[in-house]
């Protein structure tokens, strides 16, 4: 088991214990964590898992391919720091992951 940080816009964060191989869209949906609609289930054809990975975190996660990255160009004030959660997928290495999730999704 790893935790991940959920922290919404208003500042509130929610600490989870998820599985190893799940990934950070599954475990905010499985959890019911305000938003994070995930209206494609995970397939990367949306944008409404959109994410704001913390700093410290950008380097350690598998860098977005070019779905991804087209994705994103929907998604609501996109950045630098802008992921889908469904294309993260949790590892021991990902143990404490922070991620701010957006005032609202596209």
């Amino acid at each position: 088991m790893v935790k991940v940080t959920f922290q919404s816009h208003d500042g509130t964060e929610h600490v989870i214990e998820a599985e190893v191989g799940k990934t950070v869209m599954e475990v905010a949906r499985d959890n019911n964590l305000p938003g994070i609609i995930a209206e494609c289930g995970g397939s990367c054809a949306c944008a409404t898992c959109h994410v704001y990975v913390s700093e410290e975190w950008r380097d350690r996660i598998p860098a977005k391919d070019d779905m991804e990255s087209d994705m994103l160009d929907f998604a609501w004030e996109s950045n630098e720091t802008s992921r889908l959660s469904c294309q993260i997928r949790l590892t021991e290495d990902l143990d404490g992951l922070h991620v701010h999730i957006p005032e609202e999704q596209a």
